[in-house]
């Protein structure tokens, strides 16, 4: 069905353009791909989960860190690492959906007030519109022919009007709700890697030190896991993404551990 409507479509295409496309075709059955950039993953909720992942894991190692610079035991750890981890995963789902809501509500208002533009002030909304495709270096005749293409299908123009000023058309598929479930979820998930070392490692030891060790180990993992991620979604180096990641994760972790030896040693607060 795709592929008739695909010949259909090129059925109506001037003859030069079409012979452009059996080449283009042709170039790409034939693997002359090498030089074009890789495409970035286009998961729907891949934003919420990486990030939500990579503030949780920092977030958790460094409390971790202050507190175990801090000489507090194992249980003080787990006790104030997950009441630490809820209550963030609840602030971050939180406001990915108010934020997803609140952009969606904004650009529904924009769409309401280009769509009465384009209603009562066509004329204008439409040189506008011809100004900014020969802004953009287009002909002027070839810019009036596809403004006057637009103006025959409103609510093409609409969507160009707002595209002109910058402003995206709300996504009516896009449910907030599901943004913030997804954040905290994430949230919770990769936050739990740094604290699984003072859980799985109790029936073999007792020693603080070699868990914190475990926690470190486990935390640089889950980071090189979310910079492979973030590399995947961003078409960026693999190697330079992990290696960012990982380095951001260990400033923190050292700043927390450097205040928390602070507090202890040197300010002589008892934890």
């Amino acid at each position: 069905m795709a592929a008739e409507e695909a010949n259909s479509s090129t059925s109506l295409l001037d003859p030069v353009v079409v012979d452009d496309i059996e080449e283009d075709r042709e170039s790409f059955d034939n693997g002359a791909t090498s030089s074009r950039p890789k495409e970035p993953w286009k998961g729907e909720y891949a934003k919420s989960i990486l990030y939500a992942g990579l503030d949780a894991i920092v977030t958790c190692f460094s409390l971790i860190s202050s507190i175990s610079a801090s000489r507090l035991t194992s249980a003080d750890v787990l006790v104030l690492g997950f009441a630490n981890l809820v209550a963030d995963g609840i602030s971050m789902g939180v406001g990915d959906f108010l934020s997803s809501s609140g952009e969606k509500d904004v650009a529904a208002k924009e769409m309401a007030v280009t769509e009465w533009d384009v209603t009562n002030h066509g004329s204008l909304e439409k040189m506008e519109l011809l100004q900014k495709y020969q802004a953009l270096g287009m002909d002027v005749d070839d810019a009036a022919k596809v403004v006057s293409i637009f103006a025959k299908y409103n609510d093409i123009l609409v969507h160009e009007k707002m595209m002109a000023h910058g402003r995206l058309p709300p996504e009516e598929a896009e449910k907030p709700w599901k943004n913030g479930l997804v954040t905290f979820a994430a949230f919770l998930v990769f936050g739990t890697a740094p604290l699984l070392s003072f859980i799985v490692l109790i029936p073999f030891t007792n020693s603080d030190l070699v868990k914190f060790v475990g926690a470190c180990i486990l935390s640089a993992l889950a980071l090189t896991l979310l910079g492979i991620a973030k590399a995947k979604i961003a078409g960026q180096n693999y190697a330079f993404s992990v290696v960012v990641t990982l380095f951001n994760g260990a400033a923190a972790a050292a700043a927390a551990y450097a205040v928390g030896w602070t507090l202890k040693n040197i300010a002589g607060l008892d934890g």
